[in-house]
């Protein structure tokens, strides 16, 4: 069974509160957009059958003028030949034509202002079948991102995340180690020839500077005694 009864239905609904009455707001989006193509397909059907109706009616009007169109020819001729009888009689068939010229005419009257129904409710379901299209990209995008949040609290707070911090402790201890060992490996280790002369040549350097700006501090004292 639909949600809706008929096309009125439809146009007058508010999805709004559908939506809200709803335990699950994405399958009834679901179904309401389903509904609402099933329906606009409907209307459009009937609008076409009544086109097809109204295009029929018009030719049958168009032969009916014409047998009516012969039936005063013929009317005319029994007239001419003083067949009054006669020409009465072709002037009955001929009302007879028009008479059902005039009830097409009336019909395809109706018919217009049923198509015109027909378009304005086929404007009204597409305006409504887009208001849902966004509600349903919208009900989408918030499920997602509901989704996606209580994915990431479970990440944060769940065991997983524990254990691997706990790992991760314990690969920080262990290069820890390996740095000790590494660095306990050079304790004790005499020095090589080129290591000792690297580190005169660095003493010299510094002591070098270090005389030079005892100098020029020396020269500053000067001038300002001077």
């Amino acid at each position: 069974m639909g949600i809706f009864s008929r096309t009125r239905d439809i146009i007058a609904a508010n999805m709004t509160d559908l939506l809200d009455r709803a335990e699950d707001p994405a399958k009834m989006i679901r179904m309401i957009i389903l509904e609402m193509e099933e329906t606009l397909v409907e209307v459009r059907a009937s609008a076409a059958r009544h086109i097809a109706d109204q295009k029929e009616m018009r030719r049958q009007i168009t032969k009916l003028e014409q047998v009516s169109d012969s039936w005063i020819e013929k009317a005319e001729l029994a007239l001419s030949k003083g067949r009054e009888d006669l020409a009465k009689a072709a002037l009955v068939e001929k009302q007879k034509a028009g008479d059902l010229a005039d009830q097409l005419k009336d019909e395809i009257t109706q018919i217009d202002d049923a198509l015109r129904a027909c378009e304005g409710d086929i404007a009204k379901l597409q305006s409504k079948l887009r208001e849902a299209r966004a509600r349903q990209n919208s009900i989408t995008t918030r499920l997602e991102s509901a989704h996606n949040r209580t994915k990431l609290r479970e990440m944060y707070a769940g065991q997983k995340v524990e254990e691997a911090f706990s790992r991760f402790d314990v690969l920080e201890r262990r290069v820890d180690f390996a740095e000790g060992r590494a660095d306990a490996a050079g304790l004790g280790v005499e020095k090589t020839l080129d290591e000792e002369i690297a580190e005169l040549r660095s003493a010299d350097k510094v002591d070098a500077e270090l005389e030079a700006m005892k100098a020029r501090a020396q020269a500053r004292l000067t001038d300002k005694e001077g």
